[in-house]
């Protein structure tokens, strides 16, 4: 997922800001879950794999943030590459409204939004 939104011409961190984060204060962050194996049938076999990834959105303003949003989920609408595995396209959850973080200097804007990927060997 990092890759793909790389390859959008996005400035990406995992779990955090990058390092160093843009002059321009425009980046996402991907926040992973550990996810859950699930059963491919009754035989209990576990190939397949499901999670929820959260891709936030950080701009110096509500406009830019909505446009990083659009460039997020145009990086993610075909299927994801995973090597060794059948990866399906996210699927978008959507997310809250665009939110002013005033705990920074200077406030910049944010807007998470989820996503189901779900891949079988």
């Amino acid at each position: 997922m990092v890759a793909a939104l790389e390859a959008e011409g996005l400035a990406v961190g995992l779990g955090r800001a990058p390092v160093p984060a843009p002059d321009s204060h425009m980046y996402v962050v991907v926040y992973v879950a550990p996810g859950q194996s699930i059963s491919e049938s009754l035989a209990d076999r576990r190939t397949d794999f499901q999670t929820v990834v959260q891709v936030t959105c950080v701009a110096p303003d509500e406009e830019r943030c909505l446009w990083l949003a659009d460039k997020v989920r145009t990086a993610l609408w075909g299927p994801l590459t995973v090597a060794g595995r059948v990866a399906y396209r996210a699927e978008d959850e959507g997310g809250p409204p665009v939110q002013r973080d005033d705990d920074v200097t200077p406030p910049l804007y944010y807007t998470p939004i989820q996503f189901t990927v779900r891949s079988t060997s």
